[in-house]
């Protein structure tokens, strides 16, 4: 609602999320915010276009979608809508794993027989119990779809130098045959009624510290192998719309791989954009290579394709644990102290909130978080690699908890709808953080971050219109802006 009092008032509804209880619940009471109140100006300027969004979402991994086939018919399909209805978060981008990943029950390839170099035994069995399903039931409840994207974490041990699920190399005797297995992956899905958007080529091609399922790229090898191997095979099974996203890292790492992708326009004909990651800090954005990334080829895709805080036991129906500093960073216990500056100790909600924020004003397009359901210990996980998640669930009790960073990823993927466009936002106050987009339909969200402990208020305007909005202490805000 507006505020009557306001001169040329600008017409909104604002949905809060806060420290102090708010869950996406729409703050009427703006009435009480005056001129004097007054000391941020936050300014649209829809006159300044950036990139058009492809879409927010969270992964669809094994062990998600086993934990969903744990739970009560009641509460599965609670936490399903909540992620795909039009009333719920309504996610538009999506990823899934190809072959196992740590969030796996065990390790498995869809190409278990060793040299079976035309993948005549080719098998997505291992998926047809929890992971399709899953997939299908989400499918079955968005109103307005959603993509997805596949991303391999190893090929078959057999096809690797080390003959091991961690770690090695791709052997290029085996390029055509992995280049290959990707085509086959969208031929077995599209029998189950699931069309794949695109794939990353490598889940983080630098590896994991070699702990769980691995394959190592250079830059180089990478573009190699889409150049001449997988762009060309896609091509010629008819799947050449699908999307190739090279890297799938860390930011820091960015500029070496797009200076490889986008060398020139053969070896950047087969990549559609770039996929990234956010653990080498979740606190700073590492604008500098968005922005080189995005300048070195504009028109390509820029896609955040992995996110979570990992290394961590997630509190359970405990809301002010997802806005403590203390649920620290995990690196902090092991960054060099040159490098501990990238790891504050730094409260979960306010990572996906400034990171997603942070993304979106430097040219990010699409944001990804990790697994969409975990349980108590944060898992199932077969290396033991517990990490949160949105929704955490008890399977013995049957119970499920809706973690404030649910209510984070519904900020923007509720709002901020595929095709939107990032429009210019002038923000005089440092201490809240700012992003905005226009609608298809016209209609604007802003997302304001407030992560400071004392109340702010701001004037929000448009053209020749404004208004006066309180926001609370250590809360997020969407407020949208109806079409005229």
């Amino acid at each position: 609602m507006s505020c009557e009092s306001n001169k040329k008032e600008l017409p909104v509804t604002v949905y809060e999320t806060s420290k102090s209880g708010n869950q996406l619940t729409e703050i009427t009471d703006l009435a009480k915010v005056s001129n004097a109140d007054i000391t941020t100006i936050v300014k649209l300027d829809t006159d300044k276009k950036y990139q058009r969004i492809t879409g927010f979402g969270g992964a669809f991994t094994e062990s998600s979608a086993y934990l969903l086939n744990q739970l009560g018919k009641e509460n599965r399909n609670k936490i399903i809508e909540a992620y795909f209805s039009t009333k719920g978060a309504n996610y538009s981008l999506t990823r899934t794993h190809m072959n196992s990943c740590d969030f796996s029950l065990s390790q498995y390839s869809y190409s278990p027989v060793v040299d079976d170099m035309e993948l005549e035994h080719f098998t997505i069995e291992d998926d047809m119990d929890d992971l399709i399903p899953m997939i299908k039931d989400a499918m079955a409840t968005s109103e307005n779809g959603f993509k997805i994207f596949a991303s391999p974490w190893t090929a078959a041990p057999w096809m690797k130098d080390n003959n091991e699920w961690v770690g090695g190399k791709l052997l290029p005797k085996y390029y055509d045959t992995w280049a290959l297995f990707f085509s086959k992956y969208v031929d077995a899905y599209k029998e189950q009624g699931i069309d794949i958007w695109g794939f990353t080529v490598e889940n983080e091609p630098h590896g994991n510290g070699n702990n769980w399922e691995s394959m190592h790229f250079t830059p180089d090898e990478m573009t190699n192998f889409v150049m001449n191997h997988l762009g060309p095979k896609l091509e010629a099974d008819g799947h050449g719309d699908k999307i190739i996203l090279g890297y799938d890292q860390n930011r820091a790492g960015l500029k070496e791989w797009v200076d490889s992708m986008y060398k020139n326009e053969e070896t950047s004909k087969y990549f559609d954009g770039s996929a990234i990651h956010w653990y080498e800090s979740t606190y700073k954005i590492f604008a500098d290579e968005l922005q080189y990334a995005h300048n070195k080829a504009p028109n390509k895709l820029l896609i955040e394709t992995e996110g979570c805080v990992d290394s961590e036991v997630p509190a359970w129906k405990d809301d002010n644990w997802y806005w403590s500093k203390e649920a620290t960073d995990w690196g902090w216990d092991w960054a060099s102290e040159e490098e501990k500056y990238l790891h504050p100790k730094y409260a979960p909600v306010n990572r996906y909130a400034r990171d997603i924020i942070g993304c979106l004003n430097n040219w990010v397009d699409g944001w990804v978080d990790w697994n969409m359901v975990l349980d108590r210990q944060g898992g199932p996980n077969w290396f033991e690699n517990w990490c949160a998640a949105p929704v955490i669930v008890d399977p013995n009790a049957d119970e499920v908890y809706f973690t404030p960073l649910y209510y984070v990823m519904a900020h923007f993927s509720k709002y901020i709808r595929p095709g939107a466009e990032v429009i210019g936002v002038e923000n005089s106050n440092k201490a809240l953080q700012v992003t905005a987009a226009q609608n298809p339909d016209g209609t604007i969200a802003v997302v304001v971050f407030n992560e400071g402990e004392t109340e702010q208020n701001f004037s929000l305007s448009l053209k020749e219109k404004s208004i006066y909005i309180p926001i609370n202490a250590q809360a997020l805000q969407t407020i949208i802006i109806p079409t005229n």
